[in-house]
């Protein structure tokens, strides 16, 4: 397995398999998706290839010159269980330290269990739970990047 750290846009094959997968994994328009995805400032995706194929991603972006946004990811279902999804956070992290962030944010849901299992057993703090306009309720993480 290959992890790749694409810093904008990703080429077309490579935007096209990660679009197809999170399609796949939350049901989403990727019209939405590439749409934001444009709009967000110093945008990065780590990827995990396996023969060529984009297996699993996460992508986030800057909120400031300190904080950093893990917005999305996922892993295909086929690969879940080997680690993947842990060795992607662990890049994006690398990187953000190398590039001079203190602070990486996320959210999640209940729904979500294991992503939000993954982020505290890396060190992620709850610090403030939200119901969205939708009534879904929202879960805030942190976790300072300093060693």
């Amino acid at each position: 397995m290959e992890f790749m750290i694409l810093e904008g846009m990703p080429e077309k094959v490579q935007l096209k398999q990660i679009l197809q997968l999170h399609e796949v994994i939350f049901g989403a328009s990727n019209d939405d998706l590439l749409f934001n995805m444009k709009l967000k400032n110093a945008l990065t995706i780590v990827t995990a290839i396996h023969h060529s194929k984009v297996v699993g991603y996460k992508m986030g972006y800057e909120i400031d010159h300190n904080t950093y946004y893990s917005w999305l990811g996922g892993v295909d279902h086929v690969y879940r269980g080997q680690g993947v999804a842990s060795n992607l956070m662990k890049q994006q992290h690398e990187y953000l330290k190398m590039k001079g962030y203190s602070v990486v944010r996320t959210k999640t849901m209940n729904k979500w269990r294991n992503m939000l299992l993954l982020n505290i057993k890396n060190g992620f703090d709850v610090m403030e739970t939200y119901t969205n306009k939708n009534g879904l309720h929202k879960i805030v993480l942190e976790k300072k990047l300093c060693d």
